[in-house]
């Protein structure tokens, strides 16, 4: 069968609370999220490798206590009022603006305003603060000051939850045999599979096929699985 060019569609994935799967990698994280009321100083840090499912906990959570959600990528000068105001707040990968002057002071300014009020605030990260490399002293005693939950690494029965659940949000079908050969081959990272559920979409589409176990082995084979 002739393969079909594929375009590169934005997929959104269901961030609900239910659409979370909590296993022991993550359970200690999800209930510290849920306990969000009595956090110390109304603020935390969620730490976690890329993929571990940070976002999607950022999510359950601003669903639970109404915060905007912002990328610290994208905080800038124009925005700093509305986010001082904000009713509660996540910033994303806030560790990718270590050695921004101007972002550090942003994120210390939002903080300030924040903890005057008592609103809550949320950080995401893929390390603790100690390893960011901040600039601002006064910003970094502040996130030192956070309390920390961590994601530890999936264990097998997350990445065949994670795994059935990107390709419900991609509307695909993973057939018995497909899960069965590609569980055991796929690296132990939330990163890896949703690599792989990406590829399997692209390859089935390309053939205008549903998922098959041959799709799934091309995609393998490309990843050196």
């Amino acid at each position: 069968m002739a393969r079909q060019l594929v375009l590169d569609l934005p997929i959104r994935a269901a961030m609900g609370r239910d659409d979370f799967f909590v296993s022991q990698a993550n359970a200690a994280a999800v209930a510290g999220i849920e306990a969000w009321i009595g956090w110390p100083l109304a603020k935390m840090l969620l730490v976690g490798p890329e993929g571990a499912g940070k976002t999607h906990l950022a999510h359950v959570w601003a669903a639970q206590s109404g915060a905007v959600i912002i990328s610290a990528d994208d905080m800038s000068e124009d925005r700093l009022p509305a986010l001082s105001d904000a009713p509660a707040l996540g910033v994303e990968d806030a560790d990718r603006i270590a050695g921004d002057r101007a972002r550090e002071t942003l994120l210390f300014h939002v903080h300030n305003a924040l903890a005057q009020r008592g609103a809550p605030l949320l950080l995401t990260a893929r390390t603790a603060p100690a390893q960011w490399g901040l600039t601002l002293p006064d910003l970094q005693s502040r996130m030192q000051q956070s309390g920390l939950l961590a994601l530890s690494p999936p264990d097998d029965t997350l990445i065949a939850a994670v795994l059935v659940k990107l390709a419900q949000d991609r509307q695909l079908a993973l057939t018995p045999n497909i899960l069965t050969h590609v569980l055991p081959r796929l690296d132990r990272s939330l990163a890896s599979v949703q690599t792989f559920v990406a590829g399997l979409d692209a390859e089935a589409l390309t053939t205008q096929e549903p998922p098959r176990l041959k799709h799934a082995k091309a995609v393998l084979a490309r990843m050196g699985s």
